[in-house]
Parts: structure tokens; sequence; C-alpha cells
């Protein structure tokens, strides 16, 4: 099965290689923490643990919950503003 990722409505395809991706994973992680560094940036981060959540069942289970409240938070948004038909 070829893994993939998916951010902003584009995917990614990833290595076929578990230990290679579990590497770039963390390597992305350690250079986001660079990210003072012209090139690197804190951007890495982030995009490490979405890599790293293809075979990590913990970094999973945040990117999951992160999902969820960002979409609370979207819905809630959408819920609280007031119609323009009622007033």
């Amino acid at each position: 099965m070829a893994h993939k990722v998916r951010l902003f409505n584009r995917h990614w395809h990833l290595p076929k290689s578990k230990p290679l991706r579990i590497g770039l994973g963390i390597v992305l992680v350690g250079c986001g923490f660079l990210g003072f560094l012209p090139v690197l940036g804190f951007w890495m981060i982030p995009l490490g643990f979405l890599v790293l959540s293809v075979d990590l069942p913990a970094v999973r289970r945040w990117r999951r919950q992160l999902t969820v409240w960002w979409y609370r938070k979207k819905d809630e948004g959408k819920n609280s503003k007031p119609d323009a038909a009622s007033q």
C-alpha cells in the first residue's frame, strides 16, 4: 500500500520503507527545532509529526485529536454567527 498524507486537500506520497519514513519524520522535526536558521523553519515540526503519524500510533492519536478539535472549532464559528435572514 502506498502511504500518502493529505494536507490542505493535497496528497503527498511517502517512501514505502517504514524505517525511511520514520527517519524522514525525525529529521524534519529535528531540523524544525533549528528554525531560527535560514532555509530551515519551524514549519518542519508539524510536517515531521504528520509523516511520523503514518507509522506511530501515539503521534497518530495526537493528529486525530487535533483534527477533531480543529473541525469542532470551525463548526462553532459557523454556528455562532448570526443569520442575515433572522435580522
